[in-house]
């Protein structure tokens, strides 16, 4: 009698629980595949004349759509666009050929609340690429347009639901920029038996930049082309980046044995060298082909590097190590230092100018390169500022990041 009375018992658990069950999945919120609209706000600027010249930003505020049957808080991620009609059909696409269609820019600019700073900068830059103005055809003030997209999205980036603002104008003073090529795009080492091993996303001793080629035309638009790196790689794996903090969305590794190559696999093996050496690591950004293959000379294995200029009367500055993992073959070398607009200086070996680098520099948007010589050129710094400097004693090639 007490096995059946605990059974029964068990029972009515089982269904008081289930029954339980039911009730929370009713109650759990449910996405709606199609939220309502955005609502932008018409901002107070609108009817003004906003100088874009002299002003830094202009705000814009909307509200969030339901997402949910419940209307339960949820993150939205958000974009502005930036038009030059009200009817936003065509985006522009900086990698397209031809772009005489397009009438809205979708600014990268990502925002998570109801609430964007956008910048002025970026505003007329989209408008002028939009009009295809020249110096001679920035109008006085013009009509601008703008809306909001907003999506909600999984961890791996998948769309579950989207929304759009309605459309907001304002008026403004442009003016005119020269617009120029995009830098080439520059993905990074990290590894066992990169830096100081730890895969961190420092610069340069987590991650350390590829350089450019100086025989290399990059698409003006993209910034895409072929970029290497030389220098010493162990069995003991690395992989590449595409950026130091994109939490590893963009890399590059190993499938199923070396020279098999895989993007954005994030289950790829390391890269690991079939033996210890000196490697030419080959990226084209364009066609996404990359290469690692023995360099098939022996470079000198300098004991320090130094960097003389007016900056130290042209004496020795000492450089240190970036790689200094156990079992490094060390070649490029890293100084963080202030810097005056006109200073001059060089690569060279301690004690000596038997071994010494220089050339014009050539100026980025994060500072500035160029491609060291043998007895070549001081190298004049083109602006004031703290730079992050990474010297390759192999090809000569050297990077100031402006921190």
């Amino acid at each position: 009698m007490k096995k059946i009375f605990n059974s029964i018992l068990l029972a009515g658990v089982v269904l008081a629980f289930t029954a339980s069950c039911d009730s929370d999945r009713d109650n759990n919120p449910t996405l709606i595949s199609s939220p309502g609209a955005i609502v932008l706000n018409t901002p107070a600027y609108s009817a003004e004349n906003v100088d874009l010249y002299n002003s830094e930003s202009l705000n814009l505020t909307w509200s969030q759509p339901q997402l949910t049957t419940s209307n339960a808080p949820m993150v939205m991620s958000y974009q502005v666009a930036v038009a030059t009609s009200s009817t936003f059909s065509v985006a522009y696409d900086a990698a397209a050929d031809d772009n005489s269609g397009a009438d809205y820019t979708l600014l990268p600019t990502v925002y998570h609340n109801c609430f964007a700073a956008v910048s002025a900068e970026d505003i007329n830059r989209a408008i002028e690429e939009l009009n295809g103005w020249t110096s001679a055809d920035v109008p006085s003030t013009t009509t601008v347009y703008f809306k909001v997209f907003g999506d909600v999205k999984d961890s791996d980036g998948g769309v579950h639901s989207s929304a759009q603002s309605n459309v907001v104008a304002a008026q403004v003073v442009p003016y005119y920029i020269e617009l120029s090529a995009a830098d080439p795009e520059i993905w990074y080492l990290t590894g066992s038996c990169v830096g100081d091993g730890s895969w961190g996303a420092d610069v340069p001793t987590g991650c350390l930049p590829m350089q450019t080629d100086l025989a290399e035309v990059y698409d003006a638009k993209t910034g895409q082309g072929n970029i290497y790196w030389v220098g010493y790689l162990t069995s003991a794996g690395f992989k590449l980046r595409g950026a130091t903090d994109d939490g590893w969305a963009s890399q590059w590794g190993q499938g199923d044995a070396f020279g098999s190559f895989v993007k954005n696999d994030g289950g790829s093996a390391n890269i690991s060298v079939p033996v210890d050496g000196i490697y030419k690591v080959t990226l084209n950004t364009a066609t996404d082909k990359l290469t690692v293959e023995e360099y098939g000379e022996t470079p000198k294995v300098f004991s320090g590097m130094e960097i003389s200029g007016s900056i130290n009367d042209w004496g020795d500055t000492d450089m240190s190590p970036v790689h200094t993992y156990a079992g490094a073959e060390n070649h490029e070398w890293y100084l963080e230092i202030a810097l005056n607009e006109g200073d001059e200086v060089k690569f060279k070996e301690p004690g000596s100018w038997d071994y010494n680098r220089g050339s014009s520099p050539i100026q980025y948007a994060g500072g500035f390169y160029g491609y060291g010589e043998q007895g070549g050129a001081n190298i004049i710094v083109p602006a004031s500022g703290t730079y992050m400097i990474v010297f390759n004693d192999i090809t000569g090639f050297y990077r100031f990041i402006l921190k």
